[in-house]
């Protein structure tokens, strides 16, 4: 039921979504605000969060944020309130990467609203998956979502789809003989209890004992002795999401597509993992293209698929951190309930 009172209870519900969003590495980089002439909960970019080698221009930053711009405009629709965002809405201030304003419901509530639930149970699975195909009726559901966002969502066929794994594995081979880089991820292994940012040093990074399965490895080699070696799908279903422009703005867009597809997916009873590596490395970005697309800007890749619903304390969300504004009151929120061990964002 529609309320016209924005208290803290409201505020909480609604920035608890916000930090359910993946990010890269789990850096949460971002900031929250409440504007309270407006009404509108601003996002704003947390830079000193940033992946200087993974992510030199804030691609993936920004794809982030507008994962969690959309969990919030979930939120909202499922509060009732008609959410409206607005991108980059200050050219003076590059780091407000955008706006949700709550305004007077319509007559019709986004459709999005029931995806609410989905939110608190979405999150990245490293586990091997089952080799029961989706539906093509699900897979049209997502590729809906992300159209509907403004982004694209290819779905391969076996010969594309063992293309895109090999290029991602290339990429991950050049992550983990890469010092540098090795480096950077490795500061984001958190030793338990540490904190609530980073990869916990608990959660299962299994590797797939075909070597098919390019999952990420955040150590570097050697690979750490003792990290389990499984068997995972033979036949892997993947999803390239993909914009035309390849701007600032572009890449929120994609981030609010990829968590409407992500949380479809959920909905469905799908599990999902993120597969980035390869959007590191420009030429190895360029090589993920569509094919038939002569104007695609490679977002992310999408493995998806049925899987077990482990139990256990997973990758930890921080409370919400206030923006440096003085219209901004910040509202720490609860941090979401336990997540899978097998998680990754």
């Amino acid at each position: 039921m529609h309320t016209d009172k924005i208290d803290a209870l409201v505020l909480e519900t609604l920035l608890a979504a916000a930090v359910a969003a993946p990010s890269i590495h789990n850096t949460q980089p971002w900031r929250f605000g409440f504007d309270l002439g407006t009404r509108a909960v601003t996002v704003h970019a947390d830079r000193s969060r940033s992946l200087p080698l993974a992510d030199p221009v804030g691609r993936a930053l920004h794809l982030s944020a507008g994962s969690a711009v959309f969990n919030l405009r979930v939120a909202a629709a499922h509060l009732g309130w008609e959410p409206v965002a607005h991108l980059l809405p200050d050219p003076r201030e590059p780091d407000l990467l955008a706006t949700v304003q709550l305004t007077v419901p319509a007559a019709t509530a986004p459709d999005y609203r029931t995806l609410y639930a989905a939110v608190a149970r979405r999150h990245s699975s490293r586990m091997p998956f089952s080799g029961r195909p989706v539906p093509e009726r699900v897979v049209a559901d997502m590729a809906d979502a992300a159209r509907t966002e403004g982004a694209h969502l290819y779905v391969p066929d076996v010969l594309q789809t063992r293309r895109l794994l090999r290029v991602t594995s290339a990429a991950e081979r050049r992550n983990t003989t890469d010092r540098e880089r090795t480096a950077e991820s490795r500061a984001w292994i958190a030793p338990p209890g540490s904190s609530s940012y980073g990869i916990p040093y608990t959660t299962s990074r299994p590797i797939d004992a075909a070597g098919r399965m390019p999952m990420r490895d955040f150590t570097g080699r050697p690979p750490v002795p003792g990290r389990p070696r499984l068997r995972f799908e033979r036949h892997a279903q993947v999803a390239l999401l993909w914009t035309v422009g390849d701007r600032p703005r572009d890449w929120l867009q994609a981030g609010q597509a990829l968590e409407r597809v992500l949380l479809v997916a959920t909905a469905h009873g799908v599990r999902t993992s993120l597969l980035h590596q390869a959007m590191e490395w420009p030429d190895l970005r360029e090589a993920m293209r569509v094919p038939a697309a002569k104007l695609c800007r490679p977002q992310m890749l999408i493995r998806f698929g049925y899987g077990p619903e482990a139990k256990g304390a997973g990758t930890p969300r921080a409370a919400a951190r206030p923006a440096d504004r003085p219209v901004s009151r910040a509202v720490r929120t609860p941090r979401p309930g336990p997540r899978d061990p097998g998680s990754e964002d």
